[in-house]
């Protein structure tokens, strides 16, 4: 953080954090970069596959019909659709997905989960649970954890209304925010 007690003229009018407020970014910012990188470590270690590859697996696994349009999975996973098409390439290699055109809508792509990739994630997830245990919920009390599940409907409400959507932005996506 830049220091509050030098400010040019246009900084004048900054919002600069208070203590606690500091002390809360650095803590969130420790997260941030920190926990994801912990959690791709343990899956891949574990599973073989990546945090990226275990959303959208997971995501799929608790569809209807383990299937969703792929503009649906590129938001409920938090990636873009060139890095979804990506990432199902190589799902679809390894023969835990395939793609095909919607039922209901041929103009749409679906992705949909093979048993091979319900295998696969259904045994990556009870290492991936107790990774995420681990790292946050065994250190939290049960109020923290409920003002943990607050805080980030909130954060994540402000982001999802303050910022397009990523299947939204991409050329040619199905509007889905």
């Amino acid at each position: 953080m830049a220091s509050r007690g030098t400010t040019s003229p246009n900084e004048t009018d900054v919002p600069w954090l208070s203590s606690a407020e500091e002390t809360a970014w650095i803590g969130l910012m420790a997260i941030v970069s920190k926990l994801p990188a912990a959690l791709d470590g343990q899956l891949q270690r574990d599973s073989g596959i990546g945090r990226f590859e275990y959303s959208v697996l997971s995501w799929l696994s608790m569809s209807e019909g383990r299937m969703l349009r792929m503009s649906t999975l590129a938001e409920l996973a938090n990636g873009s659709l060139s890095r979804l098409s990506n990432v199902v390439k190589r799902l679809e290699q390894q023969n835990f997905m395939r793609r095909e055109p919607d039922p209901t809508d041929g103009r749409y792509t679906v992705a949909q989960l093979t048993d091979a990739g319900w295998d696969c994630v259904v045994a990556a997830a009870p290492g991936h649970v107790r990774a995420v245990r681990h790292f946050v919920f065994d250190v939290l009390t049960a109020a923290e954890v409920d003002q943990l599940g607050q805080i980030g409907r909130k954060v994540g409400d402000r982001l999802r209304t303050d910022l397009p959507s990523v299947a939204c932005t991409e050329a040619g996506a199905e509007p889905v925010c």
